[in-house]
């Protein structure tokens, strides 16, 4: 049987590259999936603990996380490919649709 404790391991990782891909990278596809990667970390460890406390409650939990997660890669999908019909690129840099 393998401890919680790599189980935290990996999700702690997961979580790390995910935000350092949110931080470092300018590419929105890349900061989607870095955002998409911290997610699946998270429900890593909702499932481990659900699994290690014999309760269900983090299954349903992490269950929920994903409906989440399937509708924010619909909404953030549709929101890339309107930007890029419009701006021609996903750099985050180039695209200044807020400033007056």
């Amino acid at each position: 049987m393998v401890p919680l404790s790599y189980y935290l391991i990996v999700s702690g990782v997961l979580f790390g590259i995910g935000v350092i891909g949110v931080l470092v990278r300018r590419e929105a596809v890349i900061i989607f999936l870095s955002i998409e990667l911290m997610l699946s970390a998270v429900n890593l460890s909702l499932v481990a603990f659900s699994r290690f406390s014999g309760s269900l409650d983090g299954q349903a939990l992490a269950l929920l996380v994903m409906a989440v997660a399937a509708g924010e890669a619909a909404v953030g999908l549709a929101i890339m490919i309107s930007l890029f019909r419009n701006k021609g690129t996903l750099d985050i840099d180039e695209i200044n649709l807020l400033k007056g």
